[in-house]
């Protein structure tokens, strides 16, 4: 591509966000999902104090939250393009803390959901907004969205730790209250730390680093919609199932609801480094090929869990979950491969809202599909899906057509 005036005023050094800047941005990721599972983790206790006779029977309340948080990405997208992306941050850290803080004093189902949902319409925004933002600058994208990745699912760790203690120790309110306040808190610095970025990007232009002929860009981007959509039903199915899943599973053996969840976010944990890994990958390898078999290895793994039992059921759980969290990146690194700059968030935007939107389904369809039949049906589902996600990759472009 030829160097012109405007390529070559493009401020695209990594060193153009400062340290403080890019821990803000990854730990907004950490928080986001974070939010999301605090209802997942702290249900049973929500439900016994709400006069609900069994856990299933209050997820559905949820269910506004994950649809509110894919159909928000639209306009958190367009806005982010538009009007900036530091001022949309803000808006992030500052209405989620509120948001937890107004559903921590829920008195009752429905308002305990108009609660959820006024916090999946603030997390909405930082996916297409934070990412694109973290990357925008950065010469080696694949590290910095496994980097990020890793923190989002700490964030999912941290909702199962997190939740886990306060719940046992304060109630499920504080389990809503005091995230409440660090992202309140992260707001502050983020105002104080992050200088005003200038002209928003839907005004400028960054190339793609991939170009494609039109017709197979368009086919990349439907790949990767629909790929998204059954990855974001694998991820809602398990990290709001799986407290459930482990307390099931270890009925007898392990009856504690802080050590379930430590034992569940040392799977987060664990299974968060896969996208470190994956995200250096992504920079080297064919992105089609590493993709297809990050996929296909959740297969096995997902019958197994369906089968296990006892210990067995944690080392299932773990390889369930290296895999689904090392498929996540994959997405985000093609619209940064095959999207120019100025669109990102608009793109992602409409992306997420298509994948979480549908995927809110899985939130919803949980406790009636376990409540009906078991979490074994649930799991073989899974890896139905997972059968779908790795057929609908092998229409990628390939990426020696591709440069």
């Amino acid at each position: 591509m030829p160097m012109n005036a405007e390529t070559l005023s493009l401020p695209v050094q990594p060193s153009d966000h400062p340290r403080p800047v890019l821990l803000l941005l990854n730990i907004g990721h950490a928080l986001d999902h974070l939010f999301l599972l605090i209802f997942a983790t702290a249900v049973g206790a929500i439900s016994a104090e709400f006069g609900f006779a069994r856990w299933e029977d209050l997820m559905p309340y949820s269910v506004g939250a994950f649809f509110l948080f894919g159909i928000g990405s639209v306009p958190a997208g367009r806005l982010g393009d538009f009007w900036g992306r530091r001022q949309m941050m803000l808006v992030f850290f500052f209405g989620l803390g509120a948001a937890a803080l107004l559903t921590s004093a829920a008195q009752g189902p429905w308002q305990l959901a108009a609660g959820l949902a006024l916090i999946g319409v603030f997390a909405s925004i930082y996916h297409p907004v934070g990412i694109p933002m973290l990357v925008q600058r950065t010469s080696r994208p694949g590290a910095a969205i496994g980097v990020n990745g890793l923190a989002g699912n700490l964030g999912v760790a941290g909702a199962a730790l997190l939740t886990g203690f306060l719940v046992q120790y304060w109630g499920w309110r504080a389990a809503f209250f005091v995230p409440g306040l660090v992202s309140i808190i992260c707001g502050l610095a983020f105002l104080f730390l992050c200088e005003p970025q200038g002209a928003a990007p839907g005004r400028s232009r960054k190339p793609p680093t991939v170009v494609l002929p039109a017709r197979q860009l368009a086919r990349a981007l439907v790949v990767m919609t629909v790929a998204a959509i059954t990855g974001s039903l694998l991820f809602n199915f398990t990290t709001n199932g799986n407290t459930q899943f482990l307390t099931e599973r270890f009925d007898g053996l392990i009856n504690n609801p802080a050590l379930i969840g430590l034992l569940l976010a040392l799977v987060y944990a664990l299974a968060s480094l896969t996208q470190v890994v994956v995200g250096h990958l992504i920079d080297k390898v064919s992105l089609k090929r590493l993709y297809l078999c990050m996929v296909l290895a959740q297969i096995p793994w997902l019958i197994l869990a369906a089968a296990a039992s006892g210990w067995w059921v944690f080392v299932a759980l773990l390889g369930v979950m290296v895999c689904i969290f090392g498929a996540i990146p994959f997405t985000d690194a093609m619209i940064v491969r095959y999207v120019d700059d100025s669109m990102r968030s608009r793109v992602a935007g409409m992306r997420l809202a298509v994948s979480f939107g549908v995927s809110s389904l899985a939130v919803w369809l949980l406790g009636p599909i376990v409540k009906s039949s078991s979490f074994s049906s649930l799991f073989l589902i899974m890896a139905a899906i997972s059968v779908c996600t790795a057929a609908i990759i092998m229409l990628l472009p390939s990426e020696p057509a591709a440069a």
